[in-house]
């Protein structure tokens, strides 16, 4: 169960015990008040354990009521569990130290550590860092200084992924003259102001590992960014950090040249400063030479690439209520769509000593969509890439020779559908033994190769079966040992996801968890331990120590009880397994019911659908609440479904999508609610809706035209209606290119005529993922058509418009009033 963490920084969730009153005064708020009630009746779903240093033992926080925690050890060998330190005394000590109340049952303690001998506890609370003798009872404030952090300039700092990690303390001390202003940067890109610090004085920030903190000065102007460690940090602030003079692919691995574009050209330059050498002199405009630049690591020669400018395809959104003013903005934004010309970059093989270019033939890349992993052999003989031609159909690893420039393929990927190169491209240059570690559908399942740099060619498949390697976690070249996450698991559901380890060879398989559920896990900082939690949908977390070489579980360390949610009314998800359109193939989903369900009545079925190729969408691990859940508590019963054409199974599963979105896996997804159906009377047939966003708003759309026998009722949210009309990266990945009659088969726009049933569009007028002009050309053809349909345009918002409160309430009324007889 997330607590209430750092108040003043951010809150995780209510706190325990809160009283929740769940008398109907209306549906909205009775929802409302399910939902929180739902988010704290789970005991013990979020176990909290910290690995002690040089080897302690582990420590973990175990909820022993709804409303209060202990703190255990947990022995590493053994697994025997006991409480940590004395919870009264140590309750006591730091109320007499922070003038705080502070229960024995709730200590708000962060970072734990025993220490190698467990009696030394080093914690952080209440603002501070702590030491507590547990044999001596002394607690002390723990005086060891904060580790120097490294700042970084405003806006590489603002990259990168957010990050949740451990609570922390973040130390910023103001060297400056001036005061400066903290703030704390969201996830997308907003920040919201936490204060000052004086000149010459410091601040103690409650904050997360991985979180990110902008500094300004009183005018504004952004001076640094820092991200917080996970452990205590200290950042020093002198003045604005400024972005990196140079990046450092530009200058030679012995520190004399300095390559950059001049002109269009390749130009070096002595970094020690000197006449300016071009490489090249025929780069123009329109055919010109940039970067990004990579130098061999003798320093002899250098790879740019040169690429022909493309024109890029705009979109205008018009912002029609800005806050600022009060006439509309234009809002262009730069929008490539399937089909476009695109700027295709190829590598240059420049030597130094000549002073020019060596050429290299592009025929085994000459219609490159990327070209990307380019990297040198250790003695500098050669370089190599990997080919991802437009259309995604062939990937080739090549190599280059340094000194003629002769193109040689070391291996080939090619497919009559699509390489999913966007999910599951994976490449390891194990450059001491000239191998690469490669993945690859070409069995039939996602698995791993080890290549041959030097002869070309596979030389062993590393893993093997009828199941995928989700993600290659841990690269040990030196042991010559893979760490795995794969998805497959013999005997559970397929998407359930575990980890394992293997030899490069394929040799010493080890499969490192097994609980019958999808898997979390959390090495300790040796490596030689890790704590697993495993749930499904339908079971609460089970928290356990295992041995991170053998697998072996050494100890369960918790399992959580959801016994206060089902006296809620809220039974646990239902799975369910049921032959596809092939009569074969077991297509797996899930079945949610009202919180006042009676078996004794029937309820309408709504599909909440997402068939993009690129995932599965089916929950798999535990939520004590969801979104399918609020639907619901309309009146409905629930279903989530993974149809042929989803991720993650076989490549001939996954195939099925192939310039194919339309189908969305319907005849897999009605068949299994027909069978559901068959053994649950209570899901009525006659009364089918289906609701869905980007993605799973053009299937929904399709639904209706296509399968209107079935589904009566529709909400489409933010579509890509026509995958012409999308962004190019997603609709070439699976449709394929060049542009064929096959983006118009898939048109719900070219079929809207074929309309059936009640259909609600929702847009959002700011969308700029899915152009907006897609869901409008749909209400076009609907209304030349003559078509009834509803249209709710969401006003400044984006993409998801259908999840703001307005669109929730649009959609939910929509779908009671057509199913139920009962909506507004």
């Amino acid at each position: 169960m997330r607590t209430l963490l750092w108040v003043g920084v951010m809150m995780w969730g209510m706190p325990l015990g809160a009283e929740v009153d769940l008398r109907d005064h209306g549906k909205g708020k009775r929802v409302e008040a399910l939902k929180k009630a739902a988010m704290r009746a789970v005991l013990g779903d979020e176990v909290r354990c910290f690995w002690s240093s040089e080897g302690g033992p582990l420590v973990c926080r175990l909820d022993t009521s709804m409303d209060g925690h202990e703190f255990f050890t947990v022995g590493l060998i053994n697994g025997r569990k006991g409480l940590a330190f004395d919870h009264d005394l140590l309750a006591r000590l730091l109320a007499t130290a922070t003038g705080k109340t502070v229960e024995a049952k709730k200590l708000p303690l962060e970072q734990v550590d025993l220490g190698r001998e467990g009696r030394r506890l080093q914690f952080l609370a209440l603002g501070r860092a702590w030491v507590f003798d547990v044999q001596s009872g002394e607690l002390a404030v723990d005086e060891t200084p904060p580790k120097p952090l490294i700042l970084q300039a405003p806006k590489q700092g603002a990259k990168g992924k957010h990050r949740d990690g451990p609570a922390t303390l973040l130390r910023v001390r103001n060297e400056m003259s001036e005061v400066i202003k903290l703030w704390w940067l969201k996830r997308d890109g907003g920040k919201v102001s936490y204060g000052e610090v004086e000149a010459g004085s410091e601040r103690v920030l409650q904050t997360f590992g991985g979180h990110r903190w902008l500094m300004t000065d009183d005018a504004g102007e952004e001076l640094a960014v820092v991200r917080a460690p996970d452990f205590r940090g200290l950042a020093k602030i002198t003045g604005k950090v400024t972005e990196p003079q140079e990046r450092r692919e530009n200058v030679s691995p012995d520190g004399q040249w300095r390559a950059s574009i001049r002109e269009n050209n390749l130009v070096i330059e002595p970094v020690q400063g000197g006449e300016v050498i071009f490489l090249s002199r025929d780069g123009a405009a329109e055919d010109r030479y940039q970067g990004p630049f990579k130098w061999s690591p003798d320093s002899k020669h250098l790879v740019a690439f040169r690429a022909k400018p493309v024109k890029l395809r705009q979109i205008h959104l018009v912002e029609s209520s800005p806050k600022d003013q009060l006439q509309p903005k234009l809002r262009t934004v730069d929008y490539a769509k399937a089909g476009d010309e695109i700027s295709q970059p190829k590598p240059r093989l420049f030597e130094i000593e000549g002073r020019g270019e060596i050429k290299v033939g592009d025929g085994w890349f000459d219609n490159p969509w990327s070209i990307s992993e380019l990297a040198w052999t250790a003695d500098s003989s050669a370089f190599s890439f990997v080919y991802n031609q437009r259309g995604h159909q062939v990937m080739r690893l090549l190599s280059v020779d340094s000194t003629s420039g002769k193109v040689r393929l070391i291996h080939e990927e090619a497919s009559r559908t699509f390489i999913d190169y966007s999910q599951k491209f994976f490449l390891k240059h194990l450059a001491n033994t000239r191998e690469m570690i490669w993945a690859s559908e070409r069995d039939g399942f996602n698995h791993l190769y080890l290549i041959d740099e030097a002869a070309g060619g596979i030389k062993t498949q590393i893993t093997r079966g009828e199941w995928n390697v989700r993600e290659v976690l841990e690269v040990d070249e030196e042991g010559r040992r893979l760490l795995l996450k794969i998805v497959g698991m013999k005997g559970q559901d397929p998407y359930h996801e575990h980890l394992a380890r293997v030899n490069f060879d394929g040799s010493d398989w080890v499969a490192l968890t097994d609980g019958d559920g999808t898997q979390r896990v959390e090495f300790s900082p040796d490596k030689k331990r890790l704590v697993a939690t495993w749930s499904r949908v339908d079971q609460p977390p089970v928290t356990e120590l295992r041995d991170a070489q053998t697998g072996d579980r050494i100890a369960e360390i918790a399992r959580a009880d959801d016994a206060a949610l089902r006296q809620l009314g809220l039974g646990r998800v239902e799975r369910f397994v049921a032959a596809g359109r092939d009569g074969k193939t077991p297509i797996y989903g899930a079945i949610i019911k009202p919180s006042n369900f009676d078996p004794a009545k029937k309820y309408p079925v709504v599909e909440e659908i997402y068939a993009g190729p690129h995932g599965h969408f089916v929950p798999k691990a535990h939520h004590a609440w969801s979104g399918m859940q609020e639907m619901a508590e309309n009146g409905f019963v629930v279903v989530k479904i993974d149809g042929m054409g989803t991720n993650w199974r076989s490549k001939a599963f996954h195939d099925l999508a192939w310039k194919n979105l339309a189908d969305s896996g319907f005849p897999d997804r009605k068949a299994w609610i027909k069978a559901a159906a068959g053994e649950r009377p209570w899901m009525d047939l006659e009364r089918v809706g289906i609701y869905g966003g980007s993605a799973g708003g053009q299937s929904t759309v399709a639904a209706l035209l296509h399968h209107g026998d079935f589904y009566k009722v529709g909400v489409a949210d933010c579509g890509c209606h026509d995958n012409r009309m999308d962004k190019i990266w997603w609709n070439e990945a699976w449709m394929g290119w060049p542009v064929d009659e096959a983006y118009e088969r898939s048109s719900n726009v070219v079929h809207a005529s074929k309309l059936r049933g009640e259909l609600m569009l929702i847009v959002g007028e700011l969308d700029s993922n899915v152009d907006p002009a897609s869901t409008l050309q749909l209400a076009g053809a609907l209304q030349k058509g003559g078509k009834d349909f509803e249209m709710v345009t969401v006003i400044n918002t984006g993409h998801g418009a259908a999840e703001t409160a307005f669109g929730k309430m649009k959609r939910a009324n929509f779908l009671m009033r057509h199913l139920l007889g009962n909506g507004r």
